[in-house]
């Protein structure tokens, strides 16, 4: 065994553009999207044990261990790869649970790296992405980092040239959306909206879009509160980041950000001010 101990920053994403194309035979979704990375992030820590057990500590309660994907992914890999040693992962979450900013497909994926380094696996990225494909549409995104096109349910990645946003501001009004929950609000119309080609080519937000947005605001009108207070006091653009309940703003400055800032924290909502990351995988 080379390392004992690992730790991994575990990064959120925003989606800079998100379409809901058509309804698939297997329940999910065809989408079309552009994920990038940001720089906020989960820490987790693994140490390798020599007792075969698998154990997750964590500041935050899960409602069950058994149920969080950090543990499917580590007892699936130990099971698929016969391996005798255990492992230790102390999770510190930065990341808001159920906010539209991919935290656990990130943690999931931050697992499948550090394991195969731990475990000695020597996993290759066809068979870290296989791995990734079975618990999730996002995870396999995180395997890459930086900006990248996401298609089919959002697993098959092409990566991106960086998209650099500065200034961006995030708020989470303090309730949870599933995934699901905000996909079967969503209205599927047949049009396709191919503003995602403009994005790519000149990395300007007035390009960015939400399919998931208008029926994620009709179920909860505070997100919709605060997207056009963030577009009346200051912001470029903001939207809906994923299925939410986060809303990103695009700020022209430091001083916008840091104001809205001020203004959600005195309100008792989450905030952050990031900005997009190349990807250092």
């Amino acid at each position: 065994m080379k390392k004992k101990n690992l730790r991994i920053n575990s990064s959120a994403k925003i989606n800079l553009f998100l379409d809901v194309l058509s309804k698939r035979s297997d329940g999910y979704h065809q989408i079309r999207t552009i994920f990038s990375e940001i720089g906020l992030a989960d820490i987790l820590n693994f140490a390798l044990t020599k007792k075969g057990t698998v154990k997750i500590l964590s500041d935050i309660d899960f409602v069950s261990i058994k149920e969080n994907l950090i543990y499917k992914v580590v007892v699936f890999i130990k099971e698929r790869y016969n391996v005798k040693f255990g492992v230790e992962i102390n999770l510190q979450k930065n990341i808001p649970i159920a906010a539209g900013m991919g935290g656990g497909s990130s943690n999931a994926a931050s697992t499948i790296i550090a394991l195969s380094e731990l475990w000695d696996l020597k996993l290759s990225k066809k068979e870290m992405h296989e791995i990734a494909e079975t618990f999730g549409s996002d995870i396999n995104f995180f395997l890459e980092g930086g900006c990248a096109l996401g298609e089919n349910r959002g697993e098959k990645i092409v990566q991106l040239k960086q998209i650099q946003l500065d200034n961006i501001f995030l708020v989470n009004p303090g309730f949870r959306i599933s995934s699901k929950e905000a996909y079967d609000a969503v209205l599927l119309d047949g049009h396709v909206n191919g503003n995602w080609v403009k994005l790519i080519k000149n990395g300007n937000t007035k390009w960015c879009y939400n399919k998931l947005q208008d029926g994620v605001c009709k179920k909860y009108p505070e997100i919709r509160k605060i997207i056009d207070h963030l577009l009346e006091t200051g912001a470029e653009q903001a939207m809906l980041s994923g299925s939410g309940a986060t809303i990103i703003g695009f700020c022209p400055d430091r001083a916008t950000a840091e104001n809205f800032s001020i203004y959600y924290s005195n309100i008792g909502y989450w905030n952050y001010i990031t900005k997009t990351k190349r990807s250092t995988k």
